[in-house]
């Protein structure tokens, strides 16, 4: 199971890179330090999804390097198909969410996917696509036509939550 997973951390950024983006040298020091690792209680890291929070950086008496505490998030890229969802599920169009349609002895009822809501799903397929940047080629070169690459990501996740006890966890959690 994978999960999106929010830490806090301290970064310590050396002074050559202090003419870059803060951003950019702390998603750098933090895929360095994270990235494919494995961490006590979390698991393993695949990458940084994003930095919720930057607090002040502070230089330290003998460093000359910047410290800045942060808190971020790892791993969004997964997909679960419509097909590998609960059934039966249709697609609401006015709310824009999925719905499972739930059978019980009293008649069925709507358990809506919202969107951000925390699940528990099974993984089915990985793909890994190497972004590593390529040089032109010479069609490309020749070509004039100013077309922006598609983005893709570089590891993805393909889920589903077709099986007892996959899904929303608040589908699931006793009250």
């Amino acid at each position: 199971m994978f999960v999106l997973v929010e830490m806090v951390d301290t970064v310590r950024i050396p002074p050559w890179q202090f003419e870059r983006k803060l951003n950019d040298s702390i998603a750098e020091e933090l895929n360095k330090k994270l990235a494919n690792k494995v961490v006590y209680n979390v698991g393993l890291c695949i990458c940084l999804f994003d930095i919720t929070k930057l607090e002040d950086a502070y230089v330290f008496p003998g460093d000359g390097a910047s410290h800045t505490k942060v808190s971020l998030g790892f791993f969004d890229d997964i997909l679960i198909p419509p097909e590998s969802l609960q059934q039966p599920a249709k697609f609401d169009d006015a709310e824009q969410v999925w719905v499972w349609e739930y059978e019980t002895e009293e008649g069925a009822h709507d358990l809506y996917m919202d969107t951000g809501e925390e699940i528990r799903f099974r993984v089915v397929d990985e793909s890994f696509v190497d972004t590593s940047p390529t040089g032109p080629s010479s069609t490309e070169a020749a070509s004039t036509s100013e077309e922006l690459p598609k983005k893709e990501a570089p590891y993805m996740l393909v889920g589903s939550i077709s099986e007892p006890g996959l899904g929303l966890l608040s589908w699931w959690t006793s009250s």
